[in-house]
This record gives structure tokens, C-alpha cells and sequence, in this order.
């Protein structure tokens, strides 16, 4: 996959994504009040802006976390085989694939395929690259569960790798802050936010938006990571269709000063 060096226009931004990728964090399912499992007004919100995304001609897939019902690796902290933890925690993600695939079908009106890498044949299509690829084509949205269906692997790096098999051109992670900052937001109140920014310095300095293999593996396919907060409505469409919002991560990094 060929990703151009230099920042394009930002009508080429938007004509180049047609298959994308959103990765849902589970606790951005909580909404600003924190409701357990979800909050239904968020739910329903997202639900509504990947439907706009679609009718403006994206194909979309959707990988979603689980940490509003369960984390594995707080599991495994607090005594839990770390294997069973992250089973745990696999299928969290699924029930929350259930409830956006409900809302985007009853609510929203589109065709949706919830596909699992864990198998779960009662409530989930085996996940398949080229059925995926498939469903795609057909003008469904999907959305992968189940991680990986590998424990020790993390829903960042299950939307990497999700990514790169159904050939993404943008993986949009919605997330709790703004984009990608040189330091931590909350511990440094000088922290300054970086509108571009490379894969080798995300890497390089831990920027901890996203799991140092999910860098990697987009780095290596040339997929771009456009990084976002959900705080204001309207944030997922504008990032699903090019909008230049948060955070772009790409083997560009940062425009060279003028």
C-alpha cells in the first residue's frame, strides 16, 4: 500500500480513503457519565456517524475493545491466569460488537456482519480475510471482535492487523484525548499536541496512544493513523471521510518549518 511522502491537498485526503478502519476504544462506549456496560445516547451517536461516513461512500470496518465490561491485563494484575483474562476480555469486545451491530441495523438501517477471531459461531461470523474483503465490497459495514483470538494481543494491534489484511487506507482510532501529544496531557500541562507526527518517534518516545506493535505494523504497511477524541459529535464521520483533525501518524511525521 502506497502512502505519498508529502502532505496531499485536503480533497486527496478525502477522495484517497475509501476503506477504513475505526477502532473503538470500550471505554469510549461509557459515555461522559460513565454508564455500565454503555452509555445508549453515545452508542447511539457513533452508530449514527458511522452511518453518515458510509453514505458518503467509505467502507467500513470496525474493530472495538472491551474495557467498559472487561480488561485483561487488569485481570491478569489482580491474580487471573493472564490466558483466561484475555479470553475474558475477547469476549467483552464481542457483546459490544452485538450492541453497535443492533443499533446499526435497527436504528441506522445498514446491512452489518459482526465477524469474531474467536470463535463463536452462535453470535459471530468466523472472521475470514476475504469474506471480510467481501462483505466490504457489498456495502456492509463489519465490525471484528474478538481481538485477535490470541491472548497477549491487544484490540490496538488486532485494528493493525485487521487493517492491513482487508488493505485499509486509514486506521481512525477515537480515543479520550485530543491526538498525539510530545508528553502526557494529564501529568504535563505543557504538553503540546503534534498534528503530524511519524511512526518512528511515536515508537521512538512512547507516545502511549496506541501499542508500540500497532505502530509497527502500520509503519511496515504504510497505513496512516489518524488519532481523535470523541469529546464533540460529529468527530468519527469527520475522521472516517479525511477531515484533518487530532493527530496524523504516517512515515511523513512532521512538515519541515517555513
Amino acid at each position: 500500500m502506497i502512502v505519498s511522502e508529502t502532505y496531499p491537498s485536503n480533497w486527496e485526503v478525502r477522495m484517497r480513503y475509501k476503506r477504513v478502519l475505526l477502532k473503538l476504544s470500550g471505554e469510549a462506549l461509557l459515555g461522559p457519565e460513565s454508564r455500565f456496560p454503555y452509555d445508549p445516547e453515545t452508542m447511539l451517536q457513533i452508530a449514527k456517524e458511522i452511518h453518515a461516513a458510509f453514505d458518503k461512500g467509505r467502507e467500513i470496518a470496525v474493530v472495538v475493545g472491551g474495557g467498559n465490561i472487561f480488561r485483561g491485563a487488569n485481570g491478569a494484575s489482580h491474580g487471573m491466569n493472564r490466558t483466561i483474562a484475555d479470553q475474558f476480555g475477547m469476549l467483552a469486545t464481542i457483546q459490544n460488537g452485538l450492541a453497535l451491530l443492533d443499533l446499526l441495523e435497527r436504528r441506522c438501517g445498514i446491512k452489518t456482519r459482526l465477524m469474531s477471531g474467536l470463535e463463536v459461531h452462535k453470535v459471530a461470523e468466523p472472521y475470514i480475510t476475504r469474506r471480510a474483503i467481501r462483505h466490504l465490497e457489498k456495502e456492509r459495514v463489519i465490525i471484528l471482535a474478538g481481538g485477535t483470538g490470541n491472548p497477549f494481543c491487544t484490540t490496538d494491534y488486532a485494528a493493525a492487523l485487521r487493517a492491513s489484511e482487508i488493505e485499509a487506507q486509514l486506521v481512525a482510532k477515537a480515543t479520550n484525548i485530543d491526538g498525539v501529544y510530545d508528553k502526557n496531557p494529564r501529568t504535563h500541562p505543557d504538553a503540546k499536541l503534534l498534528p503530524h507526527v511519524s511512526y518512528e518517534r511515536c515508537i521512538r518516545d512512547d507516545l502511549k496512544v496506541m501499542d508500540t506493535e500497532a505502530f509497527a505494523l502500520c509503519r511496515d504497511q504504510r497505513i496512516p493513523i489518524r488519532i481523535f477524541s470523541l469529546k464533540e459529535p460529529g468527530r468519527i464521520e469527520a475522521a472516517l471521510t479525511g477531515a484533518e483533525i487530532g493527530s496524523l501518524v504516517s512515515s511523513a511525521g512532521e512538515p519541515a518549518a517555513t
